[in-house]
């Protein structure tokens, strides 16, 4: 009947209204089910990369040992081979005649110093080690120098060095030392490899500590006998490492949040808080992180030389750099600031201030790695961890607080600006050339991203004073180990990480020769790179300390070649400057016309001395002077508010 069609249509139109209701939260349901789905099925894929990320392999110990230095994304090896790794030789020659091409390319030096300087800078520059190689005994020890520099430096490098066979050997004690014994101290990690079958997990271990913070040198010792046993097939696997899974690298742990709190309201709570950035965060997010920080707070830094280039020195807030032990223009910055943030500190660069027990200015580290606790550093805040990620944290939370001061340091970084970037010395027609003149005219002609390597000598205090660095690690310089000979091998591993940018070493005399003869692995790498050779006959910075202790230069002077005849000599483009108006056109010539330059350029120190002994002092007295009168004045006006808020 009627009243029965009535509630047959109302349960009809009840359905549909529910229906309307439902469906889309069923829709929702099933994009929900599906997106799940989706989830899974790239979290199951992921698990299988994870899990069959161990790569099967076979043949000898260096076979074996090549593969698995290919498969952790090594990309050079650099060196010189001899009779004990002559199979490694092999393997690496069947690499390059793989087709593709080798993943690990060969450079065969002429020395096997510059080898180890050259995987040092490939680590520098990159994160990820290079490799390099020699013989045994003689071979090995040559490569100390740059172990040493490596791992005071912080630079990650894989170093294998081969043995005479150790199961049967006919030759007694023939050219054998106790080489892990002689690179222990100056290493890592150093390991004989006495059983084919470890070789993989011994390539694997090594590049793990190499680039473990604090990054560094490590060495595995292949005996020529051991080189050549077969790996058995149960123990042919490369084992798992981050760039063959979706990671991609490895990462390190974060900074404790409760420690980023203590150290933000100390930050607050002070009057001149100053960042001081050094060797460890010289890295490129770092740089990034340190730009918004400082431009979103307003506050100020300096650098060591070895920090040189993470804060551009274009930058407003960037005072200057800590070249010399103590009293400069940047000191007086940093013994009137009252809290230091010391980012990327590690004791092996020389100290950028001295603490004193109980007085300002209070400090906080932070580092990848805790600090090494001496009489002259003692941080009062540790923050242990990613350094890039902690600044991004101090960007996000710390304020610009109304009673910070930093009047004293702007004052200083202008004084500084002034005194470097204007000086006479950097115009000067002096001849021989001035030092400041050269640093001046350099940057003229240096691209942003051109690379400058620096040997050691009285100039790098030069280029860390005076050369403005704009981009990170575009300064390379060493405030660690500090050792002469590295310039032109440095500038040559610089210019194979980045072929499209201008790499120039600048070399003292006498650490030109240290490693000239690596003129001609240039020249057979075809690289396009300069070398400016400052010629004055004597070791300047140990002249510059001799005058200042009041003795003689005795012992310190000697001969020179003609270093542009002596480059042609190599088939190389040599340069003689005699002028000081031409430098500046022949290093502009050499950068942009490919081939491998030399020039000889004659230098003289004396503005230097004159600059330093006799200016510096005066300038640094009353800047100080000044600097004490504003911050009195800034305190009394403090205390003067806090007053009248009392009352």
């Amino acid at each position: 009947g009627p009243g029965g069609l009535f509630f047959f249509d109302g349960c009809r139109m009840l359905g549909l209204h529910l229906r309307r209701a439902i469906a889309p939260a069923a829709l929702h349901h099933g994009f929900a089910r599906a997106r799940g789905m989706n989830e899974l099925v790239e979290g199951r894929k992921m698990f299988r990369e994870y899990l069959e990320s161990s790569l099967p392999t076979e043949g000898r110990c260096t076979d074996v040992l090549v593969s698995s230095l290919e498969a952790e994304n090594v990309e050079w090896m650099f060196g010189i081979p001899g009779e004990e790794n002559l199979d490694l030789l092999d393997s690496l020659a069947k690499s390059h005649r793989r087709q593709g091409g080798a993943k690990m390319k060969l450079v065969v030096t002429r020395h096997e110093q510059a080898a180890g300087f050259m995987a040092a800078t490939v680590g520098r520059l990159t994160g990820h080690p290079a490799a390099c190689l020699s013989t045994l005994g003689p071979g090995a020890t040559n490569f100390s120098t740059a172990l040493a520099y490596g791992f005071l430096g912080g630079f990650p490098m894989i170093c294998i060095t081969g043995q005479k066979p150790i199961r049967h050997s006919k030759q007694g004690a023939f050219q054998i030392l106790d080489v892990c014994g002689h690179f222990n101290e100056i290493t890592k990690m150093t390991k004989s490899v006495d059983d084919p079958d470890l070789i993989s997990p011994a390539v694997r271990n090594a590049i793990l500590t190499s680039r473990e913070e604090k990054p560094g040198p490590v060495h595995l010792e292949i005996a020529e006998d051991i080189a050549a046993l077969p790996v058995h097939k149960e123990a042919g696997f490369i084992f798992p490492c981050p760039t063959r899974t979706p990671i991609g690298r490895g990462r390190r742990p974060l900074v404790e949040p409760k420690a980023i709190d203590h150290a933000v309201a100390l930050i607050h709570a002070a009057k001149r808080p100053l960042i001081c950035i050094a060797a460890g965060a010289n890295r490129k997010s770092t740089q990034n992180a340190m730009k918004v920080l400082m431009l979103k707070t307003g506050l100020m830094a300096v650098c060591t030389q070895m920090g040189k280039g993470v804060v551009s020195e274009d930058n407003a807030g960037y005072i200057g750099c800590t070249a010399l032990s103590d009293n400069d223009l940047v000191h007086v910055a940093i013994k009137n600031a009252d809290l230091i943030i010391n980012v990327g500190h590690d004791i092996s660069e020389k100290p950028p201030f001295i603490m004193n027990h109980n007085k300002p200015p209070l400090v906080i580290h932070l580092n990848f790695t805790r600090p090494s606790v001496d009489p002259v550093y003692f941080p009062h805040l540790v923050l242990v961890g990613d350094i890039a990620e902690a600044v991004w944290q101090f960007s996000a939370r710390i304020r610009a607080q109304s009673h910070w001061d930093f009047t004293p340091f702007q004052l200083i970084k202008d004084r500084s600006d002034q005194l470097l970037w204007n000086s006479p010395y950097a115009t000067s027609d002096a001849w021989p050339m001035t030092v400041q003149r050269l640093v001046a005219d350099t940057r003229k002609v240096m691209p942003a991203d051109g690379i400058v390597s620096l040997d050691n000598g009285m100039y790098k205090i030069w280029f860390a004073r005076q050369y403005k660095t704009l981009q990170s690690n575009t300064l390379l310089l060493d405030n660690a180990l500090a050792t002469m000979g590295a310039g032109l091998p440095c500038a040559m591993a610089a210019k194979l990480v980045f072929p499209e940018k201008a790499c120039v070493a600048i070399c003292g005399d006498g650490g030109f020769m240290m490693n000239s003869q690596e003129i001609e692995t240039a020249l057979r790498l075809k690289q396009h790179i300069v070398c400016i050779v400052l010629n004055n006959k004597s070791y300047g910075m140990i002249a510059w300390k001799a005058h200042s202790m009041g003795m003689d230069d005795f012992g310190l002077e000697y001969g020179n070649p003609d270093f542009a005849l002596y480059a042609r000599s190599y088939g190389a483009i040599g340069h003689n400057v005699t002028a000081p108006g031409e430098f500046e056109t022949i290093l502009r010539k050499a950068i942009e016309e490919p081939g491998v330059h030399i020039i000889d350029l004659p230098i003289t120190y004396e503005s230097s001395d004159a600059a330093l002994h006799d200016e510096l002092p005066k300038e640094v007295a009353t800047l100080q002077e000044a600097v004490g009168k504003m911050i009195a004045e800034h305190d009394a006006a403090l205390a003067a508010m806090a007053d009248d808020l009392r009352d």
